[in-house]
């Protein structure tokens, strides 16, 4: 094997172990934010964890944080909740950032 290839193998195992990481930092961020959703539209127990998992499908589904960030957006107005598409990608980028940093940290 040439150096070549070695460095091509370790390029290879970073990107599957970065897409890893980024798979559970999404998934971990997309249950805080439906739950984070859920308690401004009212829902508690079984219903926000529901929510949740909505979320999470939507994510899986169509790979979009827009498509995401639109069907909070939907659902808190349908409520009454008045909030900024904007604010909400704000949040989903803290709650990114945290559950990377929580994975990193074998957490």
């Amino acid at each position: 094997m040439t150096t070549f290839d070695k460095r091509e193998e370790a390029f290879e195992r970073q990107f599957v172990h970065n897409e890893g990481v980024r798979f559970k930092a999404l998934a971990r961020r997309n249950k805080r934010l439906g739950l984070w959703a859920a308690e401004r539209l009212g829902r508690t127990g079984t219903e926000a964890e529901s929510y949740a998992k909505v979320l999470a499908a939507i994510e899986l589904q169509h790979h979009s944080d827009a498509e995401v960030a639109s069907k909070i957006q939907r659902d808190l107005e349908a409520a009454g909740v008045s909030i900024s598409e904007a604010e909400i990608r704000h949040l989903m980028g803290e709650l990114l950032a945290k559950a990377i940093a929580e994975i990193k940290d074998g957490r």
